[in-house]
């Protein structure tokens, strides 16, 4: 398709659209018709450019020319129980499901490492010396490690770590871009991990570590993996862009996965209540680790199937086009 050929077919009814957009006075009946009829046949070229040309300077201009005439004859957003129910349903899962790969490979690395601390540091009683006395150690682990889940009362502590972990998320996808933040937070998480389980094994409470960090783990360490996979992601946008500019790449990345740390405040929310409510109860431990099962499957199930299904309908969890605007600077 001839791009300057259609501008100059369409010139007077886009200028047209435009005039009536920019207009301050109240429109009348007709001119509000028209404005509609100029505001659908001018996205309908606008499909057509994007479809034959892709991104081009003539379709942001006209992007930009239908947005105000949107917002002329709307006057205010999209609902916003709208937008919230697509975001939930449609932008979120897709997104999280474009770093199902990157997930996997942060848990396993994750796990690799933990293991590791915890095997050395359980067989070396000289590396165990360095971590405290004797009597220290030995509190921590038959004592110290199963209080700290009941020592403060079950609100608040839910209350902190919940914040504590949407704070850990939250770092990891606004500074992913750095390339060094994320294998900083998963390093230390899986050294912390390690040498929690290394001070219960070597005193034989291995059993209570796993039975204790099981019910609420698995769903938040979960979503610190997703986390750390979106920062990863944002990072990699600009390292290899692909086809997009390195500007786009990271626009449309960032855009789709600050959503990701949006997103995970609510199951982070559940992880907390699960360790404050759940972890020390006295239930039987079938039952709490059932319930982070639980928790876990249905995280799991938003992420593979909801967004599996979402990214099949053409999502990716970034912003519509008309909201996330022209990619580049254009007169208008």
């Amino acid at each position: 398709m001839d791009l300057d050929a259609l501008a100059t077919s369409r010139h007077d009814e886009w200028r047209r659209l435009d005039e009536l957009a920019r207009s301050t006075g109240r429109l009348s009946g007709a001119e509000a018709d028209e404005l509609i009829e100029r505001y659908q046949a001018a996205a309908s070229d606008l499909s057509l450019i994007q479809a034959t040309a892709g991104s081009s300077a003539l379709g942001d201009r006209l992007s930009i020319s239908l947005a105000r005439a949107r917002l002329r004859f709307t006057g205010a957003p999209e609902n916003p129980l709208a937008q919230f129910t697509r975001f939930a349903v449609r932008s979120l899962p897709a997104a999280m499901y474009r770093l199902r790969w990157l997930t996997l490979a942060v848990a396993v690395a994750t796990v690799a490492v933990a293991s590791l601390v915890a095997w050395w540091l359980a067989g070396d009683p000289r590396a165990l010396a360095n971590l405290g006395t004797e009597a220290e150690l030995r509190q921590i682990a038959e004592e110290g490690f199963v209080a700290y889940y009941s020592e403060h009362p079950a609100a608040s502590f839910a209350g902190s770590v919940w914040t504590n972990n949407a704070w850990i998320a939250a770092q990891c996808i606004a500074f992913g871009i750095t390339g060094v933040w994320v294998p900083y937070v998963i390093l230390q998480n899986a050294i912390n991990v390690g040498t929690s389980a290394a001070v219960m094994i070597a005193y034989d409470e291995a059993d209570a570590f796993f039975l204790h960090i099981a019910p609420h783990g698995l769903l938040e360490l979960t979503c610190v993996f997703i986390a750390a996979a979106g920062g990863l992601r944002i990072f990699w946008s600009w390292v290899a862009p692909g086809a997009r500019t390195r500007g786009e790449a990271l626009a449309e990345d960032a855009r789709a996965l600050f959503g990701v740390a949006i997103g995970l405040v609510f199951f982070l929310f559940i992880a907390g209540l699960i360790e404050a409510f759940v972890t020390p109860a006295p239930w039987p431990w079938p039952v709490k680790i059932g319930i982070g099962v639980l928790a876990l499957a249905a995280l799991l199930a938003y992420m593979l199937v909801l967004g599996r299904r979402a990214a099949a309908d053409g999502a990716t969890g970034d912003l519509e086009a008309i909201d996330a605007g022209a990619r580049r600077i254009v007169a208008g």
